[in-house]
């Protein structure tokens, strides 16, 4: 994320300066496009705040025919991660739109456009093995022992 905002601040300072510096450190993310897209659907990061799904859906249309686009919100704060999804009807419309917006301004913030990966599967991790209190080193299950002594002793 730091190099991300890094990479922002670099780029609008010098967008006042020099195009050719600007397309040039534009290309860093270009390397995405050799890629060949599998899916229509679209990963797009560097989303500003305040970018919302209507806005995000809008910057897409000219590209083609768009079945959703969707800006990832945090549940507990109801604020934007800064990525988002587009979904075209074919991979031809969305291999056009990830040319035409890949490492371009929206919401006064860069956007990087690159293929969408399938959701991997969760699964959860195995739980720790237990160890043996007596014998902290011993990769053995631990023993249940109960205390010998009983009632009060003082």
């Amino acid at each position: 994320m730091a190099f991300a905002s890094a990479f922002r601040r670099i780029l609008s300072a010098s967008s006042m300066q020099s195009p050719n510096i600007r397309s040039q450190l534009a290309s860093v993310r270009f390397s995405s496009t050799l890629v060949t897209l599998t899916s229509p659907k679209l990963f797009i990061s560097g989303l500003s705040r305040n970018t919302s799904d209507e806005s995000l859906y809008n910057a897409f249309t000219p590209f083609g025919r768009l079945l959703e686009a969707k800006v990832i919100v945090d549940r507990g704060s109801g604020r934007s991660k800064n990525f988002g999804f587009v979904t075209y009807e074919t991979v031809e419309e969305a291999e056009k739109a990830r040319d035409g917006m890949n490492a371009k301004y929206l919401d006064g913030w860069v956007i990087f456009v690159d293929p969408a990966r399938p959701k991997e599967a969760y699964q959860p991790r195995p739980p720790p093995p237990r160890q043996d209190l007596r014998n902290p080193l011993s990769t053995e299950p631990a023993s249940f022992t109960s205390n010998k002594t009983i009632g009060w002793s003082g």
